[in-house]
């Protein structure tokens, strides 16, 4: 399976929740508050970590993701998928393997992954947050550009007790879905700036 360069695009920095949600029952815990959602964000400059991805047409692929806030971030993707998605320099990156030429590139401010890369993480003034539910065990929030809702919407997926992301969801313009969900996250390990070199990718490719 080939993933498309929009599904890598929006699979950064992507669960299907049902849009009538069930009942909760009396001792559902109530949606984490936004304010501990963007503390969360705040409280790491760094992260790394393993990650499962569900794509669209229900096949897997797997690999390890690199953040180092603010705006940069690093995803690899295991064999037989040969793709790279970075993000910096104010730019996103999707280089593919099994192509020759470079890579494409997007304003990392048009992309989902800008919201949780910005050097502060302010969901609770953010108009591009849509939603903020539960289903009494998680809490999800919903966001997407306001001004052009038909590019597509993220949703963000945390645990409480501690607060901690758990997976992200990407609908894009088409409506498919793409879910990524996160493992073995480590906070605070040095990561150098050359992962987030889309530059320097691109030459060390070229050679």
């Amino acid at each position: 399976m080939t993933l498309t360069r929009r599904t890598l695009l929006f699979a950064l920095p992507a669960l299907a929740l049902a849009l009538a949600l069930p009942l909760r029952p009396a001792f559902a815990q109530e949606a984490i508050p936004l304010a501990e959602l963007s503390r969360y964000f705040n409280s790491f400059q760094t992260a790394q970590g393993d990650f499962t991805q569900i794509n669209p047409d229900g096949t897997l692929a797997t690999g390890r993701i690199f953040i180092r806030r603010p705006g940069r971030v690093r995803v690899e993707y295991d064999p037989p998928e040969q793709s790279l998605v970075m993000a910096g320099g104010g730019q996103v990156a999707i280089f593919d393997g099994r192509s020759n030429q470079g890579p494409s590139q997007y304003p990392l401010r048009q992309t989902p992954l800008n919201l949780i890369l910005e050097q502060t993480v302010d969901f609770e003034n953010r108009s591009m947050v849509v939603g903020h539910i539960t289903d009494g065990t998680t809490t999800t929030i919903v966001a997407q550009d306001p001004e052009n809702p038909q590019y597509g919407s993220i949703r963000l997926v945390f645990s409480a007790n501690p607060t901690e992301l758990r997976q992200w969801v990407i609908r894009d313009d088409t409506g498919a879905e793409t879910t990524v969900i996160l493992g073995n996250m480590q906070f605070g390990t040095t990561l150098s700036a050359r992962l987030f070199n889309i530059t320097a990718e691109m030459d060390a490719r070229q050679r």
